[in-house]
């Protein structure tokens, strides 16, 4: 492959506008808020998970980091496996009433 048909790191080959400029995306991540006023909402899901049952938190306001410290966190509460995506976490099996006491124990509002 040529030089000139290389992708560079900020992802565009090459643009035949003269007038254009790179403008770099920023991930605009929003500022973790204290766990008082976090909202948070439980709840049991088993769509797209072929009949099992999942525990959902949704609602966390904040860093990708602190969600999957809070998953963590969960997860070993609960002694399950599960994850932290795309803005909610997910326990494994129905969870509810040990997620909600955790998170009331660290503060969070739950719902």
């Amino acid at each position: 492959m040529g030089k000139k048909n290389k992708v560079d790191a900020r992802g565009f080959v090459y643009s035949t506008d003269p007038n254009f400029s790179y403008q770099p995306s920023t991930d605009n991540e929003e500022e973790t808020i204290p766990a008082s006023q976090q909202r948070l909402r439980v709840l049991l899901d088993t769509k797209q998970r072929a009949g099992k049952a999942v525990t959902l938190i949704k609602g966390f306001v904040g860093h990708k980091a602190d969600l999957e410290v809070l998953g963590k966190q969960l997860r070993n509460f609960c002694g399950t496996g599960g994850s932290a995506k795309d803005g909610e976490i997910i326990v494994q099996g129905d969870q509810r009433e040990k997620v909600k006491q955790y998170l009331k124990k660290e503060g969070y509002g739950v719902y």
